[in-house]
């Protein structure tokens, strides 16, 4: 069985509570149309599940 991790664009290992720059503009699902621009720091990350997903309060 193999431990997923998930990374960061660099390759860095993430954690819960870490602070990431957004790279890219991202649309946020069911917020009427909202767009995270990038260069935007996002605090506290949660990890879930999926090594392609965080959560996060921005």
């Amino acid at each position: 069985m193999t431990d997923d991790v998930t990374k960061d664009s660099n390759g860095n290992v993430l954690a819960d509570g870490d602070s990431v720059t957004l790279i890219k503009d991202l649309k946020v699902k069911g917020s009427g149309g909202v767009t995270l621009k990038r260069g935007t720091l996002v605090k506290n990350i949660r990890l879930t599940g999926d090594t392609d997903e965080i959560e996060a309060n921005v």
